[in-house]
């Protein structure tokens, strides 16, 4: 993506979109990213997302049935690559490392967020690029947060941690801000990041959220840009959520 800022200087831009699950709540041995919605795979709603803001690089992280997603899903500007075995989802965006452009921006999101605006995408890309930020995440602004990750900032605005609701304190379990699983990167220091996770969890996973921790640890800014809308950063992980989803399409007219 050339991506003009107020300087009008222009700005690579790669996206990441992760597509590697299985989706066993769905109940079908269907690759979830490739069930349909309005007619079309979930996925293919996400990359016209990310093609309308302009980026033109795109590496999708593939896994369960890949030769399928890829053979359905393939356009011009695109790469495959795939995750196996599955390690957590930093681990789906190290394996892309190689395919990134350095030097600019990288936008990471999942392939099962069909909801997701366009204007919504462009305000965390323009939002990143203003800020100087290493990351900005998209976040979403609601009374109670559920079983979301919280977000934690400190008293400037800034990104602190993002804590997941199992692990939370009673007053961070109070914050109505949470992570989307939609963030926007400078990619040098997304690389270093990803090159620093650990499984040191519960799951034995590499977290891409943990790559928030470590910049904040090693003195970079990471920034929020929100929504209140939490329809259009919802994932989808069952029949009667795709449902709805497609019941809340219909809604907007697209």
């Amino acid at each position: 993506m050339n991506a003009n800022d107020d300087t009008g200087r222009d700005h690579l831009i790669d996206a990441v979109v992760l597509a590697a699950g299985k989706g066993t709540r769905m109940k079908s041995d269907l690759p979830k990213v490739l069930h349909l919605i309005a007619g079309r795979p979930l996925l293919d709603h996400v990359l016209d997302t990310v093609e309308a803001v302009g980026i033109d690089h795109t590496v999708v992280v593939v896994g369960h049935k890949a030769d399928l997603v890829e053979s359905t899903c393939h356009r011009d500007g695109m790469e495959f690559v795939l995750q196996e075995p599955q390690l957590g989802t930093g681990h789906a965006v190290q394996v892309t490392v190689d395919h990134l452009r350095t030097g600019g921006y990288c936008v990471v999101l999942a392939g099962d967020v069909p909801l997701l605006r366009t204007e919504t995408l462009k305000r965390l890309l323009d939002g990143t690029v203003a800020s100087g930020a290493a990351a900005v995440v998209l976040t979403c602004l609601v009374e109670d947060a559920g079983a979301y990750g919280r977000i934690v900032k400190d008293p400037a605005g800034r990104i602190q941690k993002i804590v997941e609701a199992r692990d939370a304190s009673e007053a961070e379990l109070a914050i109505g801000e949470y992570n989307s699983g939609v963030f926007c990167f400078k990619t040098d220091l997304l690389i270093e990041a990803l090159g620093n996770l650990t499984t040191d969890n519960q799951q034995g996973e590499y977290y891409l959220t943990d790559t928030v921790a470590y910049l904040v640890g090693a003195g970079h800014p990471v920034e929020a840009v929100a929504t209140k809308d939490p329809d259009e950063v919802v994932g989808i992980n069952t029949v009667a959520e795709l449902a709805e989803a497609e019941q809340l399409l219909a809604r907007r007219g697209e």
